[in-house]
């Protein structure tokens, strides 16, 4: 089997604008996004950091970087899933996040699992 279906991870996204916590006078818009990290190759593998590229309109970036995810390094089996919801804050109705997951396969490969880019927005300011 080709490594690239060895070590294999796929990432879905859901993100929704957070009102209650947002404070458009203040410019202060909260995003929830639930990620689902799946083990889509043939290799257990375990999530060990991640990084997230968070750029709102003006073009402001913030990066994260941090070990695991909401306290946790979950060891996904093939096959297996792990979803989890965080949240960010940005200084526009409208942002991007982009970012990957840094993994380490049972057999001591390290790989990274991109996360395409995607839009946060608040509802009614995109069509």
């Amino acid at each position: 089997m080709a490594d690239s279906k060895k070590y294999e991870i796929t990432v879905k996204t859901h993100v929704e604008y957070v009102p209650d916590q947002s404070d458009v006078d203040l410019e202060r818009y909260v995003f929830a996004y639930t990620i689902t990290i799946t083990n889509t190759g043939s290799v257990a593998a375990q999530l060990i950091s991640r990084h997230w590229v968070i750029t709102d309109a003006t073009d402001q970036v913030q990066e994260v970087r941090g070990l695991g995810v909401i306290g946790e390094q979950p060891l996904l089996k093939p096959g297996e899933s792990f979803e989890y919801t965080s949240g960010c804050v940005i200084a526009t109705p409208v942002g991007t996040m982009h970012g990957s997951y840094q993994m380490t396969a049972e057999d001591g490969t390290k790989f990274d699992a991109p996360v395409a880019e995607f839009t946060l927005n608040m509802p009614r300011v995109l069509h």
